[in-house]
């Protein structure tokens, strides 16, 4: 399993070190770096991020307040020249704390962190779900239970649906909703033909597939990653 990380730092020699450390490391995947963390809040939020490399003295924002802001946070890694800042980037539970300017040893060594953080979450079983928040289907809709209500969504309303271990959460045309339930029994039980799945996190609506560029596919306006296992039944959707 691959690691896909981003560096985001004001500093172009910083980013420069950092990808070429990452480069280095097999397990590790860089899918982007960026000069300021406002520019990569939407490639955060589609999920694509698994560890995310962050200075803390940035103009736009502090990496810390930014963290702060993030509602589905990956797991983080600070590189910054200033030590006082240590104890409150342990406190947002970083993996690590990497003082510039580090050697390439201490890099991995916060590395190893993370790749034995994601290969025991990888051996984890899904947890159990309680007969009670089972999802249900129609011919045209399904009914699902979270935070103590039952949503009735409408096949035709979403957009894509993206999993987080044995949670999910419904991207519609009008809100957001996260509940306890499987990718897979969905995946199973949606209407065939109208949804694909794309990747071992995400199912689309085929309708509202925009484009394909590499392994980023185009669903309402959101960049999503294409796994490998399922990239020949995405290009069949484009006739290739």
């Amino acid at each position: 399993m691959k690691i896909r990380c981003l560096v985001i730092d004001d500093e172009r020699l910083a980013r420069e070190y950092l990808k070429n450390y990452i480069s280095k490391i097999p397990e590790l995947e860089l899918i982007g770096d960026f000069n300021s963390p406002l520019k990569a809040t939407e490639l955060i939020k589609t999920g694509q991020v698994d560890l995310l490399f962050i200075d803390i003295q940035m103009p736009d924002i502090t990496g810390i307040d930014f963290i702060k802001s993030l509602t589905f946070k990956p797991e983080i890694i600070f590189t910054t020249a200033y030590q006082e800042y240590a104890l409150e980037g342990f406190n947002l539970s970083a993996l690590d704390y990497l003082l510039k300017p580090f050697s390439f040893d201490r890099f991995f060594q916060a590395v190893n962190k993370a790749i034995d953080k994601f290969s025991n979450q990888s051996k984890e079983q899904p947890a159990a779900i309680p007969a009670e928040t089972q999802t249900s289907f129609s011919d045209t809709f399904l009914t699902i239970r979270a935070d103590r209500k039952f949503y009735k969504i409408n096949f035709n309303d979403i957009r894509y649906i993206e999993g987080q271990k044995a949670y999910v959460t419904f991207h519609t045309d009008k809100k957001r909703i996260t509940a306890l339930a499987s990718l897979k029994e969905l995946e199973d039980a949606l209407p065939q033909g109208q949804f694909l799945r794309i990747h071992r996190s995400y199912i689309v609506a085929i309708s509202e597939i925009q484009s394909l560029e590499g392994n980023l596919i185009e669903v309402a306006d959101v960049k999503l990653p294409v796994g490998k296992m399922y990239k020949e039944e995405v290009m069949k959707v484009f006739g290739v």
